[in-house]
């Protein structure tokens, strides 16, 4: 069973690394759309878009290799509670930035979800290199 598990969770790894690269890779390609999520108050808001962006890549891609995956697992889920505020903020704003109240209350289950997979990810990998 512990096997079956592993493979299971092996894929999973696996597969949030390419979503986590994608969605970095996106902050290049379409960086305007990130825009209206960062918060007035940060500075260099194209800049804080692609240093995002960038750290999304390199999580997402130290994930792929298991010598590293807990610390990217671990990196994601910091990540994520950091933009967490955002999406609070965003099921509450007048005018979402991710577009509708629809889609903000959508997209925030959405983060909880993410971060336990980044958590469940960094027990998997930990339990499997004892």
């Amino acid at each position: 069973m512990k096997n079956i598990s592993n493979t299971i969770w092996t894929g999973v790894r696996i597969l949030f690394a390419i979503f986590m690269i994608m969605g970095g890779v996106q902050h290049f390609l379409k960086p305007d759309f990130y825009l209206p999520f960062v918060p007035d108050f940060l500075p260099f808001k194209m800049e804080v878009i692609y240093m995002s962006g960038l750290l999304e890549i390199a999580l997402g891609a130290l994930l792929l290799l298991k010598k590293y995956a807990r610390i990217a697992a671990m990196g994601i889920f910091i990540l994520m509670v950091l933009f967490l505020p955002i999406h609070v903020w965003d099921v509450f704003s007048s005018t979402p930035a991710i577009g509708t109240h629809k889609a903000a209350l959508i997209r925030l289950p959405f983060q909880f979800l993410f971060m336990a997979i980044a958590w469940k990810i960094k027990q998997v990998v930990l339990i499997n290199q004892k």
